[in-house]
């Protein structure tokens, strides 16, 4: 859920974009497996489940029932806070031009995007600022070039090269081709070195790339901060992701990110259960007359109708598997499914209607004050990682009276003291806490996308980065790997040398 305030364009100048799976089922199995699932489910209907459901639909037709349980509302960490009778994103916030499967999701489902609304920003030590936009570009780019010599110019270089090979998903999947680890969709995109970049912190590959230490502490690492709540210590390759995060050509939907979700839940024509899943449970069931056996799926959950148990072919889970998020019990599995005790980082989102204390950043003549975003620096006696005006979902709304709408990022709730010293006056307070995505701590390991014959963690892939768009790619992922294992079409899964063979092909 990579997020920033806004007007994120003044680092890069308008970048254009800065488990192991075995032979499948034995052949006993083979023979139920030609005929296809009756039903589906699907846990959790955020942008990663609502993505699924709609590639399961196109996978395997019309006749497959797909059930996605929801315990909240649908669009899970995609959603909008009320402050003052607008709404304002408070969870996934910001997509790129070059995310196809959301471009797709716009475009298929006639949703629009709004005119983005551009802003000064500021780089803030803790004591000064290191950096402040200017309204004039040209003195912007000197301004960089003086600071911080081609260090700007290289960066944009080291991302590019980084995200035109990741692109190379959308041809592999294009093509209905699945990976059953996220190590081995990285190794296919960009071979040893993404792999690599799972094991190094973003501060390492950075300083390995020849990138001054300054550039890293006043640029980089508060770009960090604002996306993920950590510092350059996260992996290289989130890192990466983070820094595409900074660009010009960033967007949201009208009306909220959300819409995405219901929209595609809408056009999957999957049935919507709301209520909590409690377990999941291997049955192995008698075929009735025909004789021998079936495996299935038991899906206890809670219900308005109290608890409830209903019976799938196929499971894909899109919730993380953290206690404290989503509370699963895996029953009789057997391999076992194991413990996912990797945590996630916790953040707080504040809005607040009000006018900022432009004296706690050094300005003590208010009128000269002129950004609309500030990004900080690591310092200890920072309590804030960002702070920065947002607009409304919605364009047609009346304006908003008096002093703009700030959101304010932070690792903890900001307390009475903090909230007067951040502003001189305000009204109208929204606190939204998010366990947002996970701790990044290198040497990274995914979790397994297989958890067990028909049952699949889309989650898994937050751990290489988690964004909106991650989780349209690990759903397509994870609906051709079911697609492929319940047929028993494993010259589609894994397959080396993707991006030479295809060219060829081509």
């Amino acid at each position: 859920m990579a997020e920033t305030v806004s007007g994120r364009r003044f680092l890069f100048l308008a970048l254009p974009l800065l488990a192991a799976l075995g032979r499948g089922p034995a052949h006993a199995a083979a023979q139920e497996l030609r005929h296809p699932p009756a039903r589906i489910g699907v846990i959790g209907a955020g942008i990663g489940g609502t993505s699924a459901a709609y590639f399961l639909r196109q996978k395997f037709g019309k006749d497959v029932q797909i059930d996605v349980f929801e315990r909240g509302e649908v669009g899970g960490r995609l959603a909008t806070v009320n402050v003052e009778g607008r709404y304002y994103e408070a969870g996934g916030s910001i997509i790129h031009p070059l995310n196809l499967h959301m471009k797709h999701f716009v475009k298929e489902l006639g949703l629009s995007v709004p005119h983005s609304q551009g802003g000064l920003l500021g780089i803030y030590s803790g004591d000064e600022f290191v950096f402040e936009e200017s309204s004039w570009y040209v003195w912007n780019f000197f301004k960089l070039l003086w600071y911080y010599g081609l260090n700007p110019v290289r960066m944009y270089l080291w991302v590019e090269e980084i995200l035109d090979k990741f692109m190379r998903i959308y041809r592999y999947q294009s093509h209905d081709y699945a990976f059953s680890s996220n190590e081995g969709l990285l190794h296919a995109l960009g071979g040893a070195d993404f792999l690599q970049m799972l094991n190094r912190t973003i501060d390492e590959a950075m300083q390995k790339a020849g990138f001054s230490q300054k550039f890293i502490n006043q640029m980089v690492t508060p770009v960090m901060r604002v996306n993920y709540g950590q510092g350059a210590n996260i992996n290289s390759f989130v890192g990466a992701v983070s820094l595409a995060g900074a660009d010009s050509g960033l967007w949201s939907i009208e009306g909220g990110n959300k819409l995405v979700c219901t929209g595609l839940l809408y056009a999957s024509k999957a049935q919507l259960i709301p209520g909590t899943v409690i377990s999941l449970e291997e049955k192995t069931l008698q075929k009735g007359r025909t004789g021998g056996t079936v495996k299935r799926y038991e899906v206890t959950y809670n219900s308005t109708s109290g608890l409830t148990t209903d019976l799938y072919d196929i499971i894909l889970i899109a919730t993380p598997l953290y206690r404290k998020i989503a509370n699963i019990t895996f029953r009789n599995f057997s391999p076992s499914i194991p413990e996912f005790s990797q945590p996630y980082h916790q953040t707080v989102a504040t809005f607040v209607h009000g006018h900022i204390n432009t004296t706690f950043f050094g300005y003590q003549d208010p009128s000269a004050f002129h950004l609309s975003g500030i990004f900080t620096m690591e310092n200890p006696k920072l309590f804030i990682n960002s702070i920065g005006v947002v607009s409304p979902v919605q364009d047609k709304m009346k304006e908003l009276q008096g002093p703009p709408v700030w959101k304010v990022f932070s690792p903890q709730p900001l307390t009475k003291e903090q909230m007067d010293l951040l502003f001189s006056s305000y009204d109208s307070v929204e606190v939204k806490e998010w366990l947002a995505y996970p701790h990044y701590s290198p040497p990274e390991k995914c979790p397994p996308v297989v958890l067990h014959d028909r049952m699949y963690y889309l989650n898994s892939i937050e751990w290489v980065a988690s964004a909106m768009e991650m989780s349209a790619i690990s759903a397509k992922n994870a609906a051709l790997l079911a697609y492929h294992r319940w047929y028993n079409k494993m010259d589609m899964i894994d397959q080396e040398d993707l991006h030479e063979r295809l060219r060829t092909e081509l």
